[in-house]
């Protein structure tokens, strides 16, 4: 399979999803993909179109294609289901909870659409709670790619790795960061930036963000470390750890700040890390229908927020 995506372009994290199940369906005849109403979003019906025995689609009907999953699973296929973030985690959790984590059954989910990044589709669309959701459930695994070529690699994963695995992509186009495929494995992370006075640990299309900020400071004279947790569970805990000794650490999603917030905040509390955590995303609040990046804006979680936010906290910890 051709990958023709360029550093420094912009593409959606979504646009290699169907494309990665092409070049595993050609190698492995177990793989079954599934999508409920959304493939062609998803990107899952590039799957279809080559191979269409081995797709099928659900309906509107997420709790169903999660237990025939599930059924599949058991019978030795390796099913990959996909729909929006705010409809398959949600809609179908009960059946993941106990027919896919509950059971182990070696189920690889995708969420499509995540994040408020899918903007004008408003709150019943953004799909902002499906990593927290995900990461709460045992035996989940859950990855968030950043850009194209990391997609890629995590679709490969959730396949390499037997057991249940949740991927969540974005709509919009964002910027790649990646010149390559990277090598991705449960609890991988990339260190983007190396700084030694505030680190920023960011998933998905907030990391594009963090990386803006971070040159931005560095103009400043401010130096900043990026961390690209793009395994959300099992998390880097090392890689955490030793970027939250800089003092200031911020945590940038663009869902509810339970997710990678909570995360990197269990982490401080556990390992009794002397660090003040500011958790950018969505605090206790739904966001409304708007252009992805304006949102970001308004609900202060783009790159010029971070800065703001990282300068007025150094302030305030040298009082």
């Amino acid at each position: 399979m051709n990958y023709d995506y360029k550093k420094g372009e912009k593409a959606a994290s979504r646009d290699s999803y169907g494309k990665t199940l092409i070049e595993l369906g050609e190698k492995h005849e177990e793989i079954i993909v599934m999508d409920a109403d959304l493939a062609k979003s998803s990107t899952a019906y590039d799957f279809a179109k080559v191979f269409p025995n081995r797709f099928k689609y659900a309906g509107i009907s997420e709790q169903d294609m999660v237990s025939m999953a599930a059924g599949l699973a058991t019978a030795g296929k390796i099913p990959f289901i996909s729909s929006f973030a705010c409809f398959l985690p949600t809609r179908g959790y009960d059946q993941i909870r106990v027919s896919v984590a509950y059971s182990n059954t070696n189920v690889k989910i995708t969420g499509s659409h995540g994040g408020i990044m899918t903007g004008q589709d408003g709150p019943t669309g953004q799909g902002i709670t499906d990593l927290a959701l995900m990461r709460n459930l045992p035996n989940m695994n859950v990855f968030v790619p950043s850009d194209v070529y990391e997609t890629i690699a995590c679709t490969r994963a959730m396949y390499e790795n037997k057991g249940p695995h949740y991927m969540r992509t974005c709509r919009e186009k964002t910027i790649i960061l990646n010149d390559s495929v990277p090598e991705v494995k449960h609890g991988s992370s990339f260190v983007l930036r190396d700084g030694k006075d505030v680190s920023v640990i960011a998933v998905g299309p907030m990391v594009a963000e963090a990386v803006k900020a971070s040159d931005i400071l560095k103009e400043k004279g401010i130096s900043v470390s990026v961390l690209n947790t793009v395994s959300l569970k099992p998390i880097d805990e090392k890689a955490v750890a030793k970027v939250c000794q800089n003092g200031l650490v911020v945590s940038a999603e663009d869902g509810v700040v339970e997710a990678l917030g909570a995360s990197v905040a269990e982490i401080i509390a556990e390992k009794r890390i002397d660090a003040r955590l500011l958790r950018i995303g969505l605090n206790n609040r739904f966001a409304e229908s708007g252009n992805a990046f304006a949102l970001l804006k308004k609900y202060e979680m783009d790159a010029d927020a971070i800065v703001k936010k990282i300068e007025l906290s150094l302030k305030d910890m040298k009082r």
